[in-house]
């Protein structure tokens, strides 16, 4: 069992800035890969980025330029977020793959509003 836990989330300006971290319950190089998804209203979730534990990433057409994926070979992960736009509004949520089994975190909302 893996626990993943979400912080960072809020209310940002259109063009602010936000860094979302996911702390997990274990080591996260004996992940597989670990993602950012996003939901937005009416929406189904969506890949945002992800990390393979050879560190490769890879991001969504929507958030390239803007979104970096990043982690500290230890228990943490990151999403910076720059220039963000009102329909990068949505639940963020952490993602980790082990042994083919997808774990998930409960989620934090982003709001990109004036």
């Amino acid at each position: 069992q893996v626990q993943l836990v979400e912080s960072g989330g809020g209310l940002v300006q259109p063009g602010g800035s936000l860094r979302l971290s996911c702390v997990a319950s274990i080591s996260i190089l004996r992940l597989e890969v670990m993602g950012w998804y996003r939901q937005a209203p009416g929406k189904s979730r969506e890949l945002v980025a992800r990390i393979f534990s050879g560190g490769s990433t890879n991001y969504a057409d929507s958030v390239k330029g803007r979104f970096t994926i990043s982690r500290d070979n230890t228990k943490m992960m990151f999403l910076q977020m720059e220039s963000l736009k009102p329909e990068d509004t949505a639940v963020y949520y952490c993602q980790g793959q082990r042994d083919h089994y997808n774990y998930w975190g409960q989620g934090t909302q982003v709001t990109v509003s004036s």
